[in-house]
């Protein structure tokens, strides 16, 4: 069984987060698991964001899910393929 993974980081969440998300629900049907993580909590909420998405579908769609992403301005996108 064969993963692909989307790892992106965002380095300036609160200007690009919003951006981010309108791609990401562009491309919802290629999304089976999301995960977002960023550091802080409350008054302390980090300006970097990390989300990790397992991707289903053909690898040129992956491929420019990935480009589209990595167009926006502190964000940085890559594929990882798992095999087993």
């Amino acid at each position: 069984m064969d993963k692909t993974l989307l790892v992106i980081l965002i380095d300036k969440r609160r200007e690009e987060a919003v951006t981010v998300q309108k791609i990401l629900t562009d491309w919802g049907c290629m999304i089976k698991t999301r995960l977002g993580i960023h550091d802080g909590t409350l008054d302390q909420c980090s300006n970097t964001g990390l989300i990790v998405l397992e991707l289903v579908g053909v690898i040129e769609k992956k491929n420019e899910l990935m480009r589209k992403l990595n167009l926006l301005g502190g964000v940085n996108a890559k594929l990882v393929e798992l095999e087993v």
